[in-house]
């Protein structure tokens, strides 16, 4: 079983010097070229296009030399609301080798994989050498969706910017609605990466699954409220 998560925008600075250390070599070649494109991208061209704000000037100078920049595990870079709720920290190393980031810059990477700071959304655009300006989901086309596929069954957290990235055909998937008042649903928003990452935890320490029921099971014997559509979960909290 591998739970994909999202990635964040925020992302721990400082680690280690050496270089990336990234699985699914497979995606390298798209991953050479973006790496490639940043660093010929101007650097004011590059705050405008990435929609990167001033206040975050350096990190978007960072971007221009990623590949010699001190480097931490993916599971420690990303940082925010869901992984706070997942601790990785206190996760022990068969837990972690459940888990897999997506992400624009690297397509997919494993928990431990070493990576660098860097700032690069789903939804951007990069200048290619050839003059035109893909969007992510044309510069990965099918490659994550296959090197998903080989890794069997597969939970897939991500938001819907990077699942778009590479969707994975019978990925279990999961949505979070909250009851109001009068016994209506509510899609969450604001706690919905908590409670994934509340959820990649529990799934991550528990037997491993390989069916949409064993991640049911699991999550409800973990505490969780869950429906399921076909290959759907909804976490009702």
């Amino acid at each position: 079983m591998l739970i994909v998560l999202p990635p964040s925008e925020t992302k721990a600075p400082g680690g280690s010097p050496g270089p990336m250390a990234v699985s699914f070599s497979a995606l390298d070649s798209v991953r050479a070229s973006l790496l490639d494109d940043l660093a010929a991208l101007p650097l004011d061209e590059m705050v405008s296009l990435l929609k990167i704000p001033p206040s975050k000037r350096d990190e978007a100078e960072e971007n221009r030399s990623l590949r010699a920049a001190p480097v931490m595990p993916a599971i420690v870079r990303y940082t925010g609301v869901l992984y706070d709720a997942l601790s990785p920290a206190s996760l022990p190393p068969a837990a972690l080798s459940r888990l897999a980031i997506g992400s624009a810059l690297f397509g997919i990477v494993r928990a431990t994989d070493l990576i660098p700071r860097y700032r690069l959304s789903g939804s951007a655009k990069v200048p290619a050498r050839d003059g035109s300006l893909p969007t992510m989901k044309a510069r990965w086309g099918s490659l994550v969706t296959a090197a998903l596929e080989q890794e069997g069954f597969v939970v897939d957290l991500r938001s819907g910017t990077y699942a778009q990235l590479g969707r994975v055909p019978g990925a279990v998937t999961v949505r979070v609605e909250s009851v109001q008042g009068d016994g209506s649903r509510k899609v969450v928003s604001h706690f919905n990466k908590h409670y994934k990452g509340e959820l990649a935890r529990a799934l991550a320490l528990g037997p491993s699954c390989s069916s949409v029921a064993e991640v049911v099971e699991s999550a409800r014997d973990a505490g969780f409220s869950v429906e399921v559509s076909g290959t759907q979960l909804t976490l009702v909290v």
